[in-house]
């Protein structure tokens, strides 16, 4: 099988660990699997990974320490964080450090497949949603100007406000792809919690509502991920 990326995973769990290789490798990427910060440090010094899978709490060097390791040396380089405390401060200091995202265990390794082929999409270490937007772009039939939130379509136009804006463009960022409940939560709203879900559920609704005039653009709920932007080759 043509191998898709190469992963460095770092879990001290030995039988997660070792159920978590074997099904990515499975699904067509190279994993190193060590067992805790140090020698996952090590590995990472001596070789190039697509992106890391770090549990976050293990002995001696947890996953926050190792990340802060690995972004001395890399500044791009995904990261995913595994966790077994759903703590929002855990969360919020995992993204602090430079995580691309959060995983709370247990949780569906389909799940994680996802994210990880999001974040590898298009081949690239870069974090995707630190890109500087273009000032302008075309989705589907639709214009939109960045500088002044105009999207247009045809004679007709709407300026999005603040948050639909930055809605927008960080949906365009990861086009085709997953975009991350938490990391939108977090980046938009500065924390994640109840109420700043369902406002979110609401600025989706929004943006749903002025992109309808092309029925070719989706915004698909991804169940307990987040949302995935794209145009449809169905209609």
């Amino acid at each position: 099988m043509t191998t898709s990326g190469k992963i460095l995973l770092v879990e001290d769990e030995p039988n997660f660990g070792s159920v978590l290789k074997n099904y990515l490798e499975l699904a067509g990427y190279e994993v190193d699997l060590c067992e805790n910060g140090y020698v996952g440090l090590s590995h990472f010094r001596r070789e190039k990974f697509d992106i890391c899978i770090l549990d976050v709490m293990m002995p001696e060097k947890d996953g926050f320490e190792l990340a802060e390791d690995i972004r001395e040396r890399d500044a791009h380089v995904p990261l995913i964080f595994l966790t077994a405390r759903n703590m929002k401060e855990d969360q919020i200091k995992g993204f602090q450090i430079g995580a691309n995202d959060y995983l709370c265990k247990p949780f569906d390794s389909e799940l994680l497949l996802w994210k990880v082929k999001a974040l590898l999409r298009g081949g690239t270490n870069e974090k995707v949603a630190e890109k500087a937007p273009p000032s302008e772009f075309e989705l589907g039939s639709f214009h939109y100007d960045t500088t002044r939130r105009r999207l247009q379509h045809g004679d007709n136009e709407v300026r999005l406000t603040p948050k639909e804006h930055e809605l927008f463009v960080l949906l365009n960022q990861y086009l085709g792809g997953v975009t991350s409940r938490s990391e939108a939560l977090n980046k938009i709203w500065g924390e994640e919690n109840y109420f700043t879900k369902r406002s979110m559920d609401v600025y989706i609704a929004r943006l749903r509502k002025h992109l309808h005039e092309d029925p070719r653009i989706q915004i698909e709920n991804i169940h307990s991920e987040g949302y995935r932007l794209f145009l449809s080759d169905d209609i």
